[in-house]
């Protein structure tokens, strides 16, 4: 089994790249935040996850083992295959994905090409348990200190009431609050979470 592979990034087509591994070009199918961070023409390490069939041997690649670790979890839900797993990661974060999940927020899973109301549904009810086991990817925590929740649950209010989408200013308050620490006060929390949604 391929695990990882390090070489240049010949190719970044939609949905894929190309790695050459001295001489040897690897088609390794993977989410367009995985493709965006790969630098064409230069030398990248590419986490992998290989399956077997068949008719065909197909590689999914991954630029964190977090992304690989959701993959692995999304392909187990009934319904989702390697394509809409990619989709849906390709749409969301890991970090975005617990929040969406732990909010229920049905709305962000369907941005992902392939998901419907249905399947969001499915994914909401299987993975709820499992979210907050998973891993977020880098510098985020999902769970936030108890002396703010009260301020949180005003500053996700004031968010909600500007349109921000759930899981967005979920993932949002989350890295004000810990950028911010004990003692945060609304307007600061507010300010800042509006900084996290601008960049």
């Amino acid at each position: 089994m391929i695990a990882r592979l390090s070489g240049r990034i010949d190719a970044v087509e939609a949905g894929s790249c190309i790695v050459d591994v001295n001489g040897v070009g690897y088609l390794v199918h993977a989410s367009t935040r995985t493709l965006a961070a790969l630098p064409v023409g230069g030398i990248a390490t590419v986490l992998v996850e290989m399956q077997v069939r068949e008719d065909a041997i197909t590689l999914f690649g991954f630029a964190e083992s977090a992304e690989r670790d959701w993959f692995r979890l999304l392909t187990t839900v009934q319904g989702v295959g390697a394509k809409v797993a990619l989709s849906i990661l390709s749409a969301l974060s890991p970090r975005e994905l617990i929040a969406a999940i732990q909010a229920g927020d049905r709305g962000s899973l369907t941005r992902a090409s392939g998901v419907g109301a249905k399947l969001a549904v499915r994914l909401l009810t299987e993975l709820r348990e499992k979210a907050g086991a998973m891993p977020a990817g880098v510098g985020f925590s999902p769970v936030l200190p108890p002396v703010v929740a009260g301020v949180e649950a005003d500053t996700m209010s004031a968010l909600l009431n500007l349109g921000y989408r759930r899981a967005e200013a979920q993932a949002a308050i989350g890295r004000a609050l810990e950028r911010l620490g004990e003692g945060a006060v609304l307007d600061a929390a507010i300010r800042e979470s509006l900084k996290e949604l601008a960049r």
